[in-house]
């Protein structure tokens, strides 16, 4: 059946291209230069994918900031993010820790044929700057640790979190196709990944619920096709389930046995919007059996005169087929930059864990709130550079069967160094 559905999803966007392709024709006949005029228009409202994950999009009036050059007909850009914090996570469970979040993303640009090929490569030396045997984040559930379930910590990145190549092809007027995919890639499953949300850009930590979301984003063999079709885009991918193992420098390849397909609409510069659904195969490690996942996203940003307003409103769910248990959770992330080197952010999230204790005969699902507000300011800004110190505090709600285990009011907080590219033009 995932085979069948996703031949047909390729025969579907190859028809699309050759009757896009036979109308381009057609009309070219009869209204010359009108493509260059739409061509204008679209680039004004549609995503970059320079500024996002995988084939996501965020809105176009997102503020990039890239150290961009050109060379010998290759647009190269990089990106990234270095946060150097102490993290005092609260409670009976939690612990105070130094550690460093932190990754680089390369792109490199270039014509081929009638279409645009960009190349991706993000890095991370998280597993070496996380502390044992991971980032502290109580109620964090997800992956492994010396073969057991690693509980309330967040799992450092994969040194190489994607290394992958996406082709667009202009068939005509606000009509293309895309190609994406590689050995680390992202399959259109899922709101853009939490690094790369402008919403999220001054939070260091992991959402309580990103293995319900986005946790995707790292997938070792991903094959995604394509069809946008003014302000729509209709995906489909092929990819490899599994959750990346504990060797975070090992690109752990396996067969394409897990599917997706994601239907996403820009809306405006200032909205975008995504639902997708996947069937992942054995993604759990220590679990047995394959998963349902269901996700649906609104980001919008909003330029001030002065910095720029962006949200993001995130439900994913997850089925589990051994059991046929579901989890369901909700999040909802602010960040407004204002007064040009001043931030404000906040993330809200409701999530269903049943996970935190392995070791016991039943797995109850316990729905865990977690609330982060905090803040950051700038004290280096150029066009290099953004240096910023900020900090935040994280309280919980739960329910009272946990307190005993979690204290009855724990509350965690970061103080951190957060480090990037400057602000430049966004690129498209």
């Amino acid at each position: 059946m995932r085979v069948w559905f996703f031949g047909i999803f390729v025969v579907f966007t190859t028809w699309i291209a050759s009757a896009a392709q036979e109308a381009d024709h057609d009309m070219a006949m009869h209204q010359p230069g009108s493509a260059m005029q739409m061509d204008a228009q679209s680039a004004s409202y549609l995503p970059s994918p320079h500024a996002s994950s995988g084939t996501g999009w965020q809105p176009a009036s997102v503020p990039g900031r890239f150290w961009m050059s050109s060379r010998h007909g290759w647009d190269l850009m990089a990106h990234g993010a270095l946060f150097l914090t102490y993290n005092q996570q609260g409670g009976p469970r939690g612990a105070g820790k130094a550690e460093s979040v932190n990754y680089l993303m390369l792109m490199e640009q270039h014509k081929l044929g009638a279409g645009t090929l960009l190349l991706r490569q993000m890095f991370s030396a998280e597993s070496l700057t996380s502390p044992h045997p991971g980032f502290p984040e109580i109620l964090q559930t997800g992956e492994t640790y010396h073969g057991e379930p690693l509980i309330d910590h967040q799992h450092p990145h994969n040194v190489f979190s994607e290394l992958a190549a996406q082709y667009t092809l202009p068939i005509k007027e606000r009509v293309s196709w895309l190609l994406y995919g590689g050995p680390v890639a992202e399959p259109s499953l899922g709101p853009v990944m939490y690094l790369h949300r402008e919403s999220a850009s001054e939070n260091p930590a992991a959402p309580l619920s990103h293995h319900l979301q986005d946790s995707t984003h790292t997938s070792f063999g991903v094959v995604t096709t394509g069809v946008i079709i003014d302000r729509l885009k209709l995906e489909a991918s092929e990819f490899n389930g599994r959750e990346p193992g504990e060797q975070c420098w090992k690109i752990q390849a396996d067969a394409l046995d897990s599917w997706s397909l994601r239907a996403s609409v820009a809306a405006s510069r200032n909205l975008t919007a995504q639902y997708s659904y996947g069937r992942l195969e054995h993604p759990e490690a220590l679990e047995p059996g394959s998963e349902l996942r269901q996700t649906a996203s609104v980001e919008y940003n909003h330029p001030l005169a002065e910095g720029n307003w962006a949200s993001t409103l995130v439900w994913g769910r997850k089925r589990k087929l051994a059991d046929n248990s579901v989890q369901n959770s909700y999040l909802l992330e602010s960040t407004v930059n204002f007064w040009q080197k001043n931030y404000g952010y906040t993330r809200l999230e409701l999530v269903d864990k049943d996970e935190l204790f392995p070791q016991a005969l039943t797995h109850p699902s316990y729905r865990i709130g977690a609330y982060t507000f905090g803040a950051v300011r700038d004290f280096v800004q150029n066009e290099h550079w953004q240096v910023g110190l900020g900090g935040d505090v994280v309280i919980y709600s739960k329910p009272a069967p946990l307190n005993p285990v979690y204290g009855d009011a724990p509350v965690s907080f970061h103080i951190f160094l957060r480090v990037r590219p400057g602000r430049s033009a966004h690129a498209h």
